[in-house]
Parts: structure tokens; C-alpha cells; sequence
């Protein structure tokens, strides 16, 4: 009887672990050409239609930066996370916290014209993901609770609270009972004139830049990476895991919530029930295919914008079912992963006397 069994490699080929991405991705679109043509489409101009088209139009690369800048500001905060080793999975629940704080603060602020309005918006978001993002990491360090299954959980909480605000206390009794707010007179600002991109963009670029620097420049970027890969080694260097967990925490709920409130205040200017396509899981998908680097998970996020607005694209022009983007992102993550546990693991095949040992 013979088994399989993995074994780590001594020394992971520096070239595969670059490389890994641009596997996954070319894997990820074989595959979606076999669904597509399982669906009965051509599946040359169905992947022309997903990832070339929308690179072609002025209006659709603007686009592309708008759904880009979530994306890319919710991924760096999660990279910080992961290579602390504590895996925050709720980034969806504390964007949308942190829209909903940003939110409430745009109507305290309606129809006054005070210069404070935007920056207090833009504050009262990303500090609201930040407080939603503590608490899945004060159960962490206080109790030992699994911050995965915590952090997921409040996901649940947050849609649940945006949807009774909506339909409930905070409902424009203007709208015809549809469920959302007045449209707010504080908005974040557009960069663009005549498109969508605003504010948020800068916001994204900001992060990476000052996520490199945190990473590979300062003392606290190099706490977070001793204590992802070598706890022991990071405690005798005196560095705490209690203050390292909230800091990441904090760090990714915040910049979570600042990507909430400019979806919030700048692209939608109102509430509604849904005020994400799922930024915060797809973001899992882009901090992993970036490598956990920040300047990566820049191009990472470019390429998850586009699948979102090449599988717009694609409904409309070849019928195709829009649920079909979320498959082809989970492919992606999916062959991500396979890739890294090949680069770093050798499958062997072993008997079983030496699978019993």
C-alpha cells in the first residue's frame, strides 16, 4: 500500500516563489476558459471581454481605479495581519462598520456646510473599523478565542446593523420606503472631473507607500515579521504578541473602514443595504496574490478591479452570470495557494510502512 506525504524543502526556489503569481493567474484563466466554453460561450472573446475590454475605455479604467482603491487599501491592512500570524478574515464586516460610521457622521454634518465635515467622516470610518477589528483581537490575546471564526462572525453583525439602519432610524422617509439614506451633503472629494474617482484612490497609493516603509524600514515592521515566522526567537527579543496583535488588528480595521467610508461618501453618497460586492474577502485574494508586499498587492488589486468590471462587462454583453467573477477569484486564490504549498513542500510517494512511521 503506498500514500502520498509532503516534506518541506530545504531551500524554496527564490525565482518559483516570484513566479507563483503569474502561474496562478495563467492556470486561473485555462480553467475559466474550460467554464466558459462548459457554459456554452466562446471562450477566446469571453476572456477578452473579462480582462482586455475594460482596459480599452477611458471611462472603464477609471473604473477600474475606483473599485481598485478599496481593494488595495483593505489588502494592505490584511498583509500586516497575516505576516504577524494572526489571520483577521473579517475585513468585509469592519468596511462595512467603517461605512456605516462614516455614514452617521455625514448626516450629523447634513446641510450645515462646515469645512470639519470631511475629514470628521473620513476619521469616524477608518477609527470605526479600527474599534470593530479590536474586538476579534481582545478575544485573541484576552481569551484565546480563534480570531478567524470571531472576526468572521461580526461579519454577519455588521451587514445585519447596516441593514436595520437602512430600512429602520436612518431611512430617507423621501425614498418611497426603499431602504437607504438621504444623500449626503458631505462628500469625499473627486479627483476627476465627470468620473467617480475620488479621494480614495490617493488614500491607496498612501497606503502601499507608507506600508513598504512600515514593513521593511522600521522597528514594528520587523516585530511583525519575527513574530509571524519565529514566535520564540520574537519573545526573547522582548517583543510582545498582545501589543503586536492589537496594533495589526487596529491597523487593517482602520484602513478597512477608510476603504467603507470612501465607498460610502464618494462613490455612492448615500446608504444602502449592500455598500460592498465583497472588497473584503476579495482583498484576501489580493494580499495573498501580492506576495503579503505592498507594492504586489498594488498590482494584485488591479487585477481583482478588473475581474469585477470585466464580469460587469460580461453580463451584459455575453449573458454570462455575474456570481461567475466570485468563482473565478476563488480559482485564483485557490492555485495561489497550490502553488505556495508546492514551492515550499515536495510530494512524495511513500509505503505504507513508512507512512505508519
Amino acid at each position: 500500500m503506498t500514500g502520498l506525504r509532503l516534506e518541506r524543502r530545504g531551500e524554496p526556489s527564490l525565482a518559483m516563489m516570484l513566479l507563483s503569481p503569474v502561474i496562478a493567474v495563467a492556470l486561473m484563466l485555462a480553467v475559466s476558459a474550460a467554464i466558459f466554453s462548459l457554459l456554452g460561450k466562446d471562450p477566446a472573446q469571453a476572456l477578452f471581454v473579462y480582462f482586455v475590454e475594460p482596459l480599452t475605455q477611458d471611462w472603464s479604467l477609471q473604473e477600474l481605479v475606483v473599485k481598485a482603491a478599496p481593494l488595495v487599501l483593505i489588502a494592505v491592512g490584511l498583509a500586516c495581519c497575516y505576516l504577524s500570524n494572526n489571520w483577521n478574515i473579517g475585513a468585509e464586516g469592519q468596511y462595512v462598520i467603517g461605512g456605516i460610521a462614516g455614514g452617521g457622521v455625514a448626516l450629523l454634518f447634513q446641510q450645515t456646510g462646515s469645512p470639519l465635515g470631511v475629514p470628521a467622516v473620513i476619521l469616524a470610518g477608518a477609527l470605526g473599523g479600527a474599534l470593530f477589528a479590536l474586538i476579534p483581537a481582545v478575544l485573541k490575546v484576552r481569551f484565546g478565542t480563534n480570531e478567524i471564526l470571531t472576526s468572521l462572525m461580526l461579519v454577519y453583525i455588521a451587514e445585519f446593523l447596516l441593514d436595520y439602519l437602512v430600512r429602520g432610524p436612518w431611512r430617507d422617509p423621501k425614498a418611497l420606503n426603499f431602504p437607504q439614506t438621504v444623500t449626503f451633503d458631505v462628500a469625499i472629494p473627486i479627483l476627476i472631473e465627470g468620473s467617480r474617482v475620488h479621494l480614495g484612490a490617493l488614500f491607496a497609493l498612501a497606503a502601499v507607500a507608507l506600508g513598504t516603509v512600515l514593513l521593511s524600514r522600521t522597528l514594528k515592521g520587523f516585530e511583525i515579521r519575527v513574530l509571524g515566522q519565529a514566535p520564540r526567537a520574537a519573545l526573547f527579543a522582548g517583543f510582545s504578541p498582545v501589543r503586536t496583535t492589537l496594533f495589526v488588528f487596529a491597523l487593517s480595521g482602520a484602513l478597512a473602514g477608510l476603504a467603507g467610508v470612501c465607498e460610502v461618501a464618494g462613490s455612492m453618497n448615500q446608504l444602502r443595504p449592500a455598500i460592498s460586492p465583497g472588497y473584503g474577502f476579495a482583498a484576501i485574494i489580493v494580499a495573498f496574490l501580492g506576495r503579503l508586499n505592498p507594492i504586489g498587492i498594488l498590482f494584485a488589486g488591479l487585477l481583482l478591479a478588473l475581474s469585477y468590471l470585466g464580469g460587469e462587462n460580461a453580463q451584459i454583453m455575453m449573458k454570462i452570470p455575474l456570481n461567475l467573477t466570485r468563482v473565478l477569484q476563488g480559482l485564483l486564490l485557490f492555485f495561489v495557494l497550490a502553488c505556495d504549498l508546492l514551492i515550499l513542500y515536495r510530494v512524495r510517494v511513500v509505503r505504507a510502512a513508512r507512512l505508519a512511521g
